[in-house]
């Protein structure tokens, strides 16, 4: 179990963005959640199995949808054991 912070950059905002990543990672079987920020990125949280959550970072980084993701900021951080992902 991993849990890996991202902050998107680029065409993020107003492109579903959150929904798309919602909807893969419910079909990947992983947890957490995403949020528009105010400096107009997109910032999700990913947990579960590594290679999930590679697959999301895979995804995350080639846009979604009509997104244009100039740049994607991973972190590391310690899983939480969430059981669902959400849309903030």
């Amino acid at each position: 179990m991993i849990r890996r912070r991202v902050v998107a950059h680029g065409r993020v905002q107003g492109v579903f963005f959150r929904d798309s990543v919602r909807r893969r990672a419910e079909s990947l079987g992983v947890t957490g959640w995403a949020r528009n920020r105010d400096d107009g990125t997109a910032e999700a949280v990913f947990e579960g199995e590594d290679d999930a959550v590679e697959s999301m970072l895979r995804y995350c980084r080639e846009g979604p949808g009509r997104a244009e993701v100039d740049r994607l900021d991973v972190s590391e951080e310690e899983p939480e054991g969430t059981d669902s992902f959400e849309i903030r």
